[in-house]
């Protein structure tokens, strides 16, 4: 389970078993979890955020939609 980053209480990270998914990453914080999509960024499935966190959380990821494609390509490419 890499970690891509954190940002504030958020850990995004991805699974090494999906790289034959659509490209996406996971979120945890708490007892909160999250999916999104990427490309165009959007939510796949959540449990325990509240709405204002998974805008927070989608903010976060849409700046950093590089970063997290980088790190997916470098993964997955060596998986």
């Amino acid at each position: 389970m890499p970690t891509v980053f954190r940002s504030g209480p958020y850990r995004f990270f991805f699974y090494s078993n999906e790289g034959k998914e659509p490209m996406h990453v996971h979120v945890e914080a708490g007892d909160g979890y999250a999916k999104f999509w990427l490309n165009p960024v959007r939510l796949a499935r959540s449990i325990g955020f509240k709405p204002h966190e998974l805008g927070e959380i989608r903010t976060i990821i849409e700046a950093s939609t590089d970063q997290i494609e980088t790190k997916w390509n470098e993964h997955f490419r060596n998986a």
